[in-house]
């Protein structure tokens, strides 16, 4: 029976957690042939104000809508941008440019920034970022326990997988389709 490459990719387990093997030679070969433009932007001038720019842009926006308070304005700022910097960073896989034969295909954006080193100065801007928008959304709604566990959880959800101990560590219910269904 021959080998086939997209069945030895497959996840055997239907465990909700699972971790992503290490790259082959051909796959670390291929990273390192070209640059990553897909994280490289990361540490490009201007990359780390953007996001000041976007969360500021959503409170803008949060706050022309009539009818919403400040409190929930600044919740709403909250849950868009982790909403965002999740999708962003931990769940689309792959790279949207086809120049790498696919080198990147089993890794996120998280785990491509920095060739996936740990503590860069882009990761732990990236890692602080949604704490202090927490720390910012939870004292300007007054500590409200509603609010508090909203936010509480939209950060969980955006601060665990940032974590060394998260590295490679997939989650079946958020990892998207299976490898049969591409």
């Amino acid at each position: 029976m021959p080998f086939d490459a997209a069945q030895a990719k497959r996840r055997r387990s239907s465990s909700l957690v699972y971790t992503e093997p290490p790259e082959s030679l051909e796959q670390l070969s291929d990273q390192s042939a070209l640059p990553n433009l897909n994280a490289e932007w990361v540490n490009a001038k201007g990359a780390w104000a953007i996001h000041i720019v976007l969360i500021i842009a959503g409170k803008i926006l949060f706050d022309i809508i009539p009818g919403v308070s400040q409190e929930t304005s600044w919740t709403l700022t909250n849950i868009s941008y982790m909403a965002g910097s999740y999708l962003m960073f931990h769940y689309v896989r792959g790279v949207p440019f086809d120049f790498n034969a696919g080198a990147y295909d089993n890794l996120n954006m998280w785990e491509q920034i920095d060739n996936g080193d740990q503590y860069t100065p882009a990761k732990k801007f990236l890692l602080m970022v949604p704490i202090a928008l927490f720390l910012v959304s939870t004292h300007y709604t007054h500590y409200d326990l509603t609010y508090f566990i909203i936010n509480t959880l939209a950060t969980i959800a955006v601060v665990v997988p940032k974590l060394p101990a998260a590295h490679r560590i997939r989650f079946g219910l958020f990892s998207g389709p299976p490898d049969d269904y591409k």
